[in-house]
């Protein structure tokens, strides 16, 4: 039987090498940039497996995990999408890959299965609003996990708000039980960014500790 002990995996966080954490900092944040043009390198098919094995590991309430993913990774497949999409975000088809996250509206139909010390789906069955909150709000969480794990992999990512997602639903998920969230670029960034670092708000103006 292969060994699978992970002592890294066993560490607490103040047991983390400095080093191990100032490079994933690199990687996840400071160094990683969203780029504005796209090199259309592929993305392998191996790592878009990877890249779905470690968002499936990351936190949702009950476990729900209502996010799925369409990778589009063919030019035949990225021409379906390209109606949908808004004039600024037509050329990051150019990507090697684009994910369609989107959110399974009936995710708690796989609740037994993937909560099974404690089975919450009853409380979603008669109530569809909150079955669709849920989902959403879960949903979106998976999607930042993927922009993370993807980063963490060497990939750049992009996340695309500027479409229409009536025409992205009608198009790939016509039975109406997935419904788009969002889009996320997905390769190399062709060449260096091209402009500085946008501002980000600092904590006086986002954070309240009380």
């Amino acid at each position: 039987m292969p060994d699978t002990h992970n002592p890294v995996a066993e560490q607490r966080p103040d047991d983390i090498a400095p080093e191990h954490i100032a490079l994933a900092t690199d990687r996840l944040f400071l160094n990683a940039r969203t780029p504005q043009s796209w090199s259309d390198r592929p993305v392998p098919v191996e790592t878009l497996h990877r890249l779905y094995d470690l968002v499936r590991l990351a936190p949702t309430a009950f476990n729900g995990s209502p996010a799925r993913f369409v990778f589009l990774t063919t030019l035949e497949a990225k021409e379906r999408l390209r109606p949908a999409l808004s004039r600024g975000n037509q050329s990051k088809l150019a990507a090697g890959a684009i994910a369609i996250v989107a959110y399974d509206r009936r995710f708690f139909e796989h609740l037994p299965l993937l909560s099974p010390h404690y089975d919450p789906s009853p409380m979603f069955v008669d109530e569809p609003s909150l079955a669709e909150t849920t989902a959403f709000r879960n949903g979106s969480l998976q999607a930042g996990y993927l922009i993370l794990a993807a980063r963490l992999l060497g990939l750049d990512a992009g996340p695309m708000s500027g479409f229409d997602a009536e025409a992205v639903d009608a198009e790939f998920f016509a039975d109406g039980r997935l419904r788009t969230n969002l889009l996320v670029a997905l390769g190399h960034a062709d060449g260096p960014p091209s402009r500085p670092r946008a501002p980000r708000l600092d904590a006086s103006k986002a954070v309240v500790i009380l």
